[in-house]
């Protein structure tokens, strides 16, 4: 997911189990408000929360950033969902079972669940939002997405050779959704927790179209259900009585405020917001820290930030340029002195700390000294035609926002330091969607990207650099790169499926199509009344309905 922890668990069905012929997923009650015992409630069950990007869209299929999918978790419910640390547990899906080796994946659907307007939640529901995220016609970032799990007939779809309704996904009846695959894929059930793929009211889409999800038509699944909302300023969301486990919730509230770092800070500060980011400059203040120490929250997670190069365009159409800017880079000066709450620092788009990346390695010239790093960077520059006297001219396009304007400064200053001046890099800032769109047109040279894990496993880093993904907005293609992926599909057993990771993520790099520089770490602060959500999840995923505020 693209964006604005850690943690080593598994698929949740192994591929050494691949003789299985059936095997049944667990199933349990979904993670909610659990209030222990003596615990006194306030009063007002109302929250405030900062977002730091007015939501692109709320239509599910047609969201790609984690400021959208953060507000789609509340409102709509996919087939599987998750707790505190990323397992997936049951969604509206009670229960799931895989057959033929993999390739049949079959969910069983509560009877109780329900849409805002009272409707039943069905297996037809989710058929419909499927089958719009693969339809050319809604031109879906996601569109590819379906291919990852290797459905049925979504390649076709996608290219306009096969009509939506023959994608692998088919209703066997009102409560039971079978999935047919054409590879196996026995993490496919994590696959299914994306915003993505959750369902969207089949009426009230064809009756408003691209209107509904105004407040006013917004039908949705999930715990809360929209009350009101004021562009580029706030959303507001109410308890939905419908969704199935309401009896569990406990916030009646919710409002999600669209604030700058130094904004949201400075209210969360004056007591105005329970959760809120914390600009990195002042989590270096000691006073900050010491009088802020239990509220403040922070984790290794699962994402990687980066500068993506346009392949299509010069000057990163010559490699010798794009691996020059990824040697002249000073990551650890960017992650321990602009930074400095955890990230980590690397050449890779891949952790190797994610489930399947264990065999992932940093490329041979990370062991070299900076200085070194330098010296082969300026001669690759020599090489393209670059000098001090005709250095190279480009534009750093990033979203508006106080920290991404912080490394910018401190990378295009390195770049210009350590290429002996050979280098001039403007920086240009814009607001989230136009940034979006400006990235979807391919109208830009070089620009910010990040990329959260939708579930945890490598094949969420490696497939948004496939030849036919729709994340991959660079242009970079590899046939080999693709077949390692196609053979990951196929691998005997965890070892091996790392092992062709490992080998996907070495020819990528050597590709050099953007400039990585480190793994996330979360920082936040929270109300220390306000309990459920710690900060624990690996991909930065929490539901309002776990939450509730103690007196």
């Amino acid at each position: 997911m693209q964006n604005t922890i850690w943690s080593r668990s598994k698929p949740l069905i192994t591929l050494s189990a691949l003789s299985s012929a059936v095997l049944l997923a667990f199933s349990s009650s979904a993670f909610a408000a659990k209030v222990p015992a003596g615990v006194q409630l306030a009063d007002k069950q109302e929250i405030r929360i900062q977002t730091t990007a007015e939501a692109a869209t709320l239509d599910p299929q047609k969201m790609e950033g984690t400021a959208e999918s953060l507000l789609a978790r509340q409102l709509l419910e996919g087939l599987v969902s998750t707790d505190e640390l990323d397992h997936i547990i049951p969604g509206v899906a009670e229960k799931w079972d895989y057959a033929d080796d993999f390739k049949t994946l079959t969910f069983h659907l509560r009877k109780d669940a329900k849409w805002s307007n009272g409707d039943p939640v069905t297996a037809h529901d989710f058929v419909y939002a499927w089958q719009r995220v693969v339809d050319p016609k809604t031109a879906s970032p996601y569109a590819a997405y379906l291919e990852f799990m290797k459905l049925e007939n979504v390649a076709d779809i996608v290219a306009g050779h096969k009509s939506p309704d023959t994608l692998g996904a088919k209703a066997l009846d009102d409560y039971t959704l079978q999935l047919t695959l054409t590879a196996p894929v026995p993490y496919a059930a994590q696959l299914t927790q994306h915003a993505s793929l959750f369902p969207v009211h089949k009426a009230t889409v064809e009756k408003f179209g691209d209107d509904w999800t105004r407040p006013e038509n917004f039908v949705g699944n999930g715990a809360y259900k929209i009350a009101e909302r004021t562009l580029n300023e706030k959303i507001v969301f109410e308890r939905s009585p419908t969704y199935w486990n309401d009896k569990e919730t406990v916030v009646n509230k919710v409002t999600f405020f669209v604030l700058n770092e130094s904004s949201g800070i400075a209210r969360f500060r004056s007591g105005d917001l329970d959760i809120a980011n914390i600009p990195s400059t002042l989590y270096k203040d000691p006073k900050f820290r010491k009088e802020y120490d239990p509220q403040i929250h922070k984790s290794r997670k699962l994402g990687t930030f980066t500068y993506e190069m346009n392949l299509a365009k010069a000057p990163f159409d010559d490699i010798r340029v794009r691996k020059a800017l990824d040697l002249a880079l000073e990551r650890e000066v960017i992650t321990d002195k602009v930074l400095g709450f955890g990230q980590t620092p690397t050449y890779r788009f891949t952790p190797n700390y994610i489930g399947g990346g264990e065999k992932i390695k940093q490329p041979e010239y990370a062991t070299w000294t900076q200085k070194e790093r330098n010296e082969e960077a300026k001669k690759l520059l020599m090489e393209a035609g670059y000098s001090k006297s005709n250095p190279l001219k480009t534009e750093l396009l990033y979203n508006t926002n106080e920290g991404l304007k912080n490394i910018a400064v401190a990378a295009t200053s390195m770049w210009k330091k350590n290429l002996g001046g050979m280098a001039e890099i403007s920086l240009k800032n814009m607001e989230w969607k136009t940034f979006l769109d400006t990235k979807q047109q391919k109208n830009y040279n070089l620009a910010f990207s990040a990329w959260i894990a939708d579930y945890n496993d490598a094949s969420t880093f490696l497939t948004y650099y496939l030849s036919n993904s729709e994340q991959n907005k660079i242009g970079f293609k590899s046939e080999k790169f693709d077949k390692l992926i196609n053979d990951s599909y196929y691998a005997k057993n965890e070892e091996e499926r790392a092992e062709i990771y490992a080998k996907a993520e070495e020819e990528l790099g050597n590709h050099h199509p953007f400039v990585a520089i480190y793994h996330y770490a979360g920082l936040f602060i929270k109300n220390p009344k306000l309990k459920g959500y710690e900060g624990k999840s690996p991909q930065g995923v929490y539901f309002v309905r776990d939450l509730y505020v103690e007196k």
